[in-house]
């Protein structure tokens, strides 16, 4: 058994069209699978968000258009995005895996996370899902089908969606039997199907889990040694975009709050890339740390050539 690693993939790095995706998987699966050849044991998260809105705006216009097509809820287009980014993903690895010779299996499991139905973020949505449009389209979007949009980081306008905090992943024994057979497992997808306990079972929500911190949980739970989180830069910095920018090495979790009392890490995106990292570290037994770095650069970072390590 190597050192085991949770390794958290951006949605935005996976494409916007199934036929984009397929491309990028390529890219995504050679470092994966460079972490594998080094000896570690690779568990991948990944999110979702331009995915399952893409996929549930067609499905939104389908059924109003007519012609019998049924109406899909949230969480089944969340499940529908597990199924084909994990088929990409697993895919691409296996492929990359056999070009080089290394005898593992991938798998993807389609996973279920359990939120709690008064999560405060059910009453204020944030999660951005979906393309990004311009304040006209925005406008007209939300008054037809009632959908939340904000503007995000000058790129456009983005419907949000509530983003409740990961309780228990609850197929956590199967990841962890296939994790222990030397499976690399793809698992949380999207940050995980979102899904309340009820008197009849597991209900699926409409929400969207930040796959940080499921995949964070999902560390804290399998007690990897580590947990990546891969991202559009190589390092985390404060006084981001600013003459006075600095790249950071490492932070402490002391060193992490006072980054935040700061606002050094804006909300949509480095904020909870940091918190998910601060998690892991804070009840991780065995002395594990959290690194945010690039997909490019995940070996370099592991090495400690580039990243952001964030230690206790």
């Amino acid at each position: 058994m190597g050192e085991r690693i949770v390794v958290a993939l951006g949605g935005n790095a996976l494409g916007k069209t199934p036929e984009e995706q397929l491309a990028l998987v390529k890219n995504t699966a050679n470092p994966i699978v460079d972490l594998v050849e080094k000896g570690y044991d690779v568990i991948i998260g990944h999110g979702n968000g331009p995915q399952v809105g893409m996929i549930n705006l067609a499905m939104e216009f389908a059924n109003t258009r007519g012609g019998g097509t049924p109406y899909m809820p949230f969480p089944e287009c969340g499940a529908m995005t597990q199924g084909y980014i994990g088929y990409h993903l697993q895919q691409a690895i296996q492929e990359e895996l056999k070009n080089r010779g290394i005898d593992k299996q991938c798998a993807t499991v389609v996973t279920q996370v359990v939120v709690d139905e008064k999560d405060p973020g059910f009453q204020h949505p944030t999660k951005p899902v979906g393309s990004f449009y311009t304040k006209e389209e925005a406008e007209e979007i939300a008054a037809e089908k009632g959908f939340t949009f904000v503007e995000d980081a000058g790129r456009g306008y983005r419907r949000v969606v509530p983003s409740p905090v990961p309780k228990r992943i609850v197929e956590l024994k199967v990841i962890e039997k296939l994790v222990d057979a030397g499976v690399i497992v793809i698992t949380v997808g999207g940050g995980g199907i979102p899904v309340v306990e009820t008197s009849e079972g597991l209900k699926g929500v409409a929400a969207v889990i930040d796959k940080d911190r499921a995949s964070s949980l999902l560390a804290q739970d399998l007690n990897a040694d580590r947990l990546i989180i891969l991202t559009a830069v190589d390092q985390v910095s404060i006084n981001f975009n600013k003459p006075d920018q600095i790249e950071l090495d490492s932070m402490t979790l002391d060193e992490c709050e006072r980054y935040i009392g700061e606002n050094q890490f804006a909300p949509g995106s480095m904020l909870p890339k940091v918190q998910s990292c601060m998690e892991f570290v804070r009840n991780n037994d065995s002395g594990g740390t959290a690194l945010i770095t690039s997909l490019s650069r995940a070996a370099d970072a592991l090495e400690g050539r580039t990243g952001t390590v964030i230690k206790k």
